[in-house]
C-alpha cells in the first residue's frame, strides 16, 4: 500500500494516555484500509473562538450510526468542518454516495486532497463523485441534491445558524426532505434549532461510551408540497 507522505503534522496534538494510544492504534489500521491519514487532533492557531478543533468522528460511531440510518435514501452527503475526510471516505465507500466536504483550514484541506489521491486509487470502482472543498461554511452554496448534511461541531452557534438559514433557503427552492446529523450534540445548536422547521427524529446512541453525550441526533426538514 502507499503511504502518504508526513507534512505539516508538526502542530498535532496527540493524547498520550496509554488507553487513548490504544484506541488510536486501531483506528490507523481502519484508515490503513482507505489509504487514508485522519488520525489525530489539530488546535486552531491564534485562538480562533468561532471555529473548533479538528478531531475525527470514531470509525466506531460511524459503524453504528450506518447500521441505524438509512443512507440508502440520501442523494448526496455534506460535511461541514470535514478535517482530513474521515466521513466523507467511510460514507463514499460504504454506501457509494456523492459526499462534498467543507473545510476552513486550509493545511486540514491539503492533507483532504492527499488522502484523497490515495483513496482513489483503492476505490477507482466507486462512481459516485467525492470532493473537498476550501472555504467557510456559510459561504458554501447549498445544492439542490444536497439533502443530508453532517455535523461534528465543527464551529460556533453564530455560524451554524448561518449554515441552517442557507440550507432552509435551499429547501424553499427547491422543496425536499433534509437532515442534518450531529455528533455529540451541544445545546447551543439544539437550542436554536427549536425556532427552525426542523424537528428531532431519532437518538442513536454509541455503545460503550461513559459519556451520555457521545451520540447521533438526526434533525428533519419534511417536504412541503404546494397546495394543487
Amino acid at each position: 500500500m502507499l503511504d502518504l507522505p508526513v507534512r505539516n503534522f508538526a502542530d498535532i496534538i496527540m493524547i498520550e494516555n496509554t488507553k487513548q494510544r490504544g484506541i488510536f492504534m486501531g483506528e490507523r489500521k481502519l484508515d490503513k484500509l482507505f489509504g487514508i491519514r485522519t488520525v489525530g487532533i489539530r488546535e486552531w492557531p491564534d485562538n480562533k473562538i468561532q471555529y473548533n478543533r479538528y478531531e475525527p468522528t470514531p470509525y466506531k460511531a460511524l459503524d453504528e450510526l450506518a447500521e441505524n440510518y438509512r443512507f440508502r435514501d440520501v442523494n448526496k452527503v455534506v460535511d461541514f468542518g470535514c478535517g482530513r475526510g474521515r466521513v466523507a471516505f467511510y460514507l463514499h465507500n460504504r454506501f457509494h454516495l456523492p459526499v462534498t466536504g467543507i473545510e476552513a483550514n486550509y493545511k486540514t484541506y491539503e492533507e483532504a486532497l492527499q488522502n484523497k489521491a490515495i483513496y482513489r486509487l483503492k476505490a477507482e470502482h466507486i462512481i459516485a463523485p467525492i470532493k473537498f472543498k476550501y472555504g467557510l461554511a456559510q459561504h458554501y452554496k447549498i445544492d439542490k441534491e444536497d439533502n443530508c448534511f453532517y455535523f461534528f461541531n465543527p464551529f460556533s452557534v453564530h455560524i451554524f445558524r448561518k449554515v441552517v438559514y442557507n440550507i432552509l433557503r435551499s429547501v424553499e427552492k427547491d422543496r425536499r426532505t433534509v437532515d442534518l446529523i450531529f455528533y455529540y450534540p451541544i445545546s447551543e445548536y439544539k437550542e436554536f434549532l427549536t425556532s427552525t422547521p426542523f424537528t428531532m427524529t431519532n437518538e442513536i446512541r454509541v455503545p460503550g461510551g461513559s459519556d451520555k453525550k457521545e451520540k447521533f441526533i438526526i434533525y428533519r426538514k419534511t417536504e412541503n408540497r404546494p397546495p394543487f
